[in-house]
């Protein structure tokens, strides 16, 4: 009986299993398979062992930079888009219409595509007819050039991206926050807390497990915004707002170097691991967890 049900189950679970090789085990591994080769996408492979990797950590400027460029934008994005995410959960916490229709409002943006808000904020940021160089200019500040000034791009692509994810991670931390029992707040104001002793002492080491998730899933979400980065500004100018995601499309499509563009990528998928982990060890120690 027991070697005819692991037989149904081993069946059962064969389909998912078969069409999750195809579309991700697959890929993968062919992926670190022809990082180890000289590719061009139509002849064949040739085997180069590691100079791909070794090119990448001593020759490849572009890269470098792109990679600073990168972790730039993840510390702007996830340090602003943590930081209004808890405070808009902290005072859209109880279940009132008001609440409830704010947090729709703040969760529309994310149902919107990724090239759709890059229009949207393409049109925001022009420098001639630009609603935010109009109201720059009508209280007397000179507009800029926000995507055509190797300056500003970067941080304006940042903003874009805390105005498009924010409301997704409020939600996400009123989840976490509704968890925390009421009796905590009660006992406090008891006590005479304030309300910033009642956040500083039960609403932020109660909800950092949320921000676990919350830093971990926007720093993810910073490796991976291709379609916003393209569309805005198509990482120029200068590579000053490529990403390394743009960077390795680049690569592959237009330089057609894809045993090169797939080093990149696995770069790119050790630096994600890197990071998350650290942050994730870091919230745990301040939550006293080993």
């Amino acid at each position: 009986m027991k070697k005819t049900e692991s037989r149904v189950l081993v069946a059962m679970a064969f389909p998912a299993f078969a069409i999750y090789a195809f579309l991700y085990l697959y890929p993968s591994l062919s992926n670190v398979y022809y990082s180890f080769q000289r590719w061009d996408g139509v002849t064949k492979p040739e085997f180069i062992g590691l100079h791909n990797f070794t090119y990448l950590a001593t020759n490849d400027d572009l890269f470098m930079k792109v990679l600073g460029n990168n972790f730039r934008f993840s510390f702007i994005v996830v340090i602003f888009q943590t930081l209004l995410a808890l405070l808009f959960a902290t005072f859209l916490l109880k279940n009132t219409k008001t609440s409830i229709a704010l947090r729709i409002v703040f969760f529309f943006p994310t149902i919107l595509s990724s090239v759709s808000v890059g229009l949207i904020w393409n049109f925001l940021y022009d420098p001639n007819f630009g609603f935010i160089n109009a109201m720059l200019k009508s209280v007397g500040i000179p507009g800029l050039n926000w995507l055509g000034d190797t300056r500003y791009s970067l941080y304006a692509i940042a903003l874009t991206q805390v105005w498009f994810h924010t409301g997704q991670m409020v939600v996400i931390y009123v989840a976490g926050l509704q968890q925390i029992p009421q009796e905590l707040y009660e006992a406090a104001e008891v006590d005479g807390a304030s309300r910033w002793q009642q956040f500083k002492n039960i609403t932020w080491p109660m909800a950092l497990p949320t921000t676990a998730v919350v830093v971990a899933y926007t720093t993810i979400q910073t490796f991976r915004a291709f379609d916003l980065v393209y569309s805005m500004t198509q990482g120029g100018p200068l590579n000053s707002s490529d990403m390394l995601v743009t960077l390795i499309y680049n690569t592959a499509f237009s330089s057609y170097k894809w045993g090169y563009a797939s080093a990149q990528s696995i770069i790119l998928v050790f630096v994600v691991l890197l990071l998350t982990y650290l942050q994730r060890r870091t919230l745990r120690l301040n939550t006293g967890e080993k």
